[in-house]
């Protein structure tokens, strides 16, 4: 025969006690829990009296933990705080934002960008989850993302557009200085061609000059534009970029852009979050700070 469930004391008299035996006094304890001294002793006694034990000795100037009494304080506030952090999980915090991009975003464009966040919202704790796998938001904790592709993202999503693609051909200032820019698909076949997960290379070569290569030249593949970007700075080859993603390298140096002629995409990058009530939180502080950075561009 199964027995039931042990009635568990009232959890108020348990919250009482535990403050009591970490100020082993009724006056402090109640000076903590903002009631009268009467009513804290009032529960120890009838905790004392549900359990059939005597929890504290009462001496002439505060109290003492029994054997018993001290063996379950330290239970008691263990399981307490459980609860406590339970609880806390269960509630936004308006102070915490996670924002899910891929490695090459968070890398090429949010990462440079980030001191200027913390300077400004120094009162938001911001985690980056840097990833090519498409984050849940509830399962994975996620709250705020940016997706590359075409609207709608998925029932219950709200979405806003942040930045627009555009994708250029970028090689070291030393590897073109060695081979000459290439003004035909014969000149091309010098070149390594430095390919990411997208494979824009063979739509790119028809409208630069009109037809598909043939043969197609050498090509090294990688799974992330980034490391992509940071062979072609090497002066490995030739990769294709987000405008977005080379910025700084152009401004510095480390790349030139090889043609005029740019790719322009119809998927873009958009903001995606759950649909939520309009109160300000820590989503509506890097939703415009975001924005805000893409209108400094």
């Amino acid at each position: 025969m199964t027995e039931g469930p042990t009635a568990l004391p009232p959890l108020n008299a348990l919250r009482v006690f535990e403050v009591v035996s970490r100020h082993l006094n009724f006056r402090l304890a109640a000076e903590e829990l903002g009631v009268t001294q009467a009513a804290v002793a009032q529960q120890v006694r009838g905790l004392e009296a549900s359990l059939g034990i005597r929890l504290f000795e009462r001496l002439p100037r505060g109290l003492r933990l029994t054997d018993a009494g001290l063996g379950y304080s330290h239970s008691i506030r263990n399981a307490l705080a459980l609860i406590g952090e339970a609880t806390a999980a269960l509630r936004p915090d308006n102070r915490h934002l996670t924002v899910s991009v891929t490695p090459t975003f968070a890398s090429k464009w949010l990462i440079p960008r980030l001191s200027s966040f913390t300077e400004a919202h120094g009162e938001i704790d911001l985690r980056v989850l840097a990833t090519d796998r498409l984050s849940r938001f509830q399962a994975d904790g996620v709250d705020l993302a940016v997706r590359y592709g075409h609207p709608p993202f998925g029932a219950g999503l709200n979405t806003e557009l942040l930045l627009r693609q555009r994708v250029v051909a970028v090689a070291s200032p030393a590897l073109l200085a060695q081979w000459g820019k290439p003004h035909s698909l014969e000149q091309l076949q010098h070149f390594l061609l430095l390919h990411d997960a997208h494979n824009f290379w063979p739509e790119f070569i028809t409208q630069l000059f009109g037809q598909p290569p043939q043969p197609m030249p050498k090509n090294v593949r990688f799974n992330q534009t980034s490391l992509a970007i940071e062979a072609a700075v090497a002066g490995q080859g030739l990769a294709l970029s987000s405008e977005l993603f080379v910025q700084e390298d152009l401004q510095a140096g480390r790349l030139v852009q090889v043609f005029e002629q740019a790719l322009e995409m119809d998927k873009h990058f958009y903001l995606v979050w759950p649909r939520k009530g309009s109160t300000p939180t820590a989503l509506d502080v890097v939703r415009g700070w975001l924005l805000e950075q893409v209108e400094a561009l």
